[in-house]
């Protein structure tokens, strides 16, 4: 089983207008609701490789039981291991552009997290790490009241359980959860110049590695991406520029790599599925999805390069 942690899960709008004008008033020509946050985005990418996937966070009020509900409907293959709270689950809200493809984004912070319901968390997150989980992906932002070392010490945990672990966050959790050496960590550019203090992809990637990632996956967006391992560094990127909505492709890179390490792929072979799938979820009208006859034809395609280091 593969296990994704979403701690800030939400409930994913996507309105698509025409042209979106600053200060007008729109109709909206098409309305979508997914369980949304990246580590359930993650899962349902997952679910439709095939692999059994389970997903854990938190999830309350309305909004969560209206989010679970979701889930249990539409994501077959997704086990819910969701742990309740008192408060309301977030909402997310993308207004896609019709006359651009562009996604304008709006997300809310999340519901307050109380001492006592991480407590719980962890009791329930290291049962799950030791009932059959493989490989475990901690994905997004924070919710409000939990510890900005959350992700750390969940990373030192999958160390204990022996559970290779991803860990794809930004900013201060990114930091902190660094020196917990998570075994692939997964920023796109901007997040690990943030970190780092570097805008050179690589620079930036192999300081990461310093700071205790045994392994960097940098998203470069459109030129696709940049791993560097213990073993060797590579690139790799799409032969073709794929118009579309992005919004969830990093997403789709993670289920990729997470699905090569469950396998044991070499990391050539893990790149070239994180890229596929990243592209072919551009052409997907939303996150958690990936067009599938897209990815069948770049995969072969995907130009994976050992790049050269001194």
């Amino acid at each position: 089983m593969i296990l994704t942690v979403t701690l800030n899960a939400a409930l994913d709008l996507t309105y698509h207008v025409p042209r979106l004008t600053p200060h007008a008033s729109h109709r909206v020509r098409q309305v979508t609701e997914r369980p949304g946050g990246k580590g359930l985005n993650v899962a349902r990418v997952l679910a439709a490789l095939g692999f059994e996937t389970a997903v854990t966070g938190f999830a309350g009020g309305d909004t969560g039981r209206e989010l679970r509900a979701l889930l249990a409907a539409d994501a077959a293959g997704v086990t819910d291991a969701l742990v309740e709270v008192s408060g309301n689950t977030r909402r997310t809200v993308g207004v896609v552009d019709e006359s651009t493809g562009d996604t304008t984004q709006l997300n809310e912070p999340g519901p307050h997290v109380g001492t006592a319901e991480w407590d719980g968390f962890l009791d329930a997150y290291r049962e799950l790490l030791h009932s059959g989980t493989k490989v475990v992906a901690l994905c997004g932002s924070l919710p409000p009241g939990v510890p900005v070392g959350a992700y750390a010490e969940l990373v030192r945990e999958a160390r204990t359980a022996r559970t290779p672990v991803l860990l794809d966050t930004s900013g201060e959790p990114l930091r902190r959860g660094l020196a917990a050496r998570p075994d692939l960590v997964k920023p796109n550019a901007h997040e690990l110049a943030g970190i780092t203090g570097t805008s050179e992809p690589l620079r930036a990637a192999r300081a990461a590695q310093q700071r205790g990632a045994r392994a960097v996956a940098a998203s470069l967006g459109a030129d696709g991406m940049l791993l560097v391992t213990q073993d060797g560094t590579w690139s790799a990127g799409v032969p073709e520029r794929l118009a579309g909505n992005p919004t969830g492709a990093g997403d789709s890179a993670v289920a990729g790599l997470l699905s090569g390490l469950a396998e044991g792929l070499p990391w050539p072979d893990r790149l070239a599925r994180a890229v596929a799938l990243s592209a072919a979820t551009v052409r997907s009208p939303v996150a958690g999805e990936f067009d599938e006859q897209t990815y069948a034809r770049l995969l072969p395609s995907v130009k994976v390069q050992q790049v050269d280091t001194p």
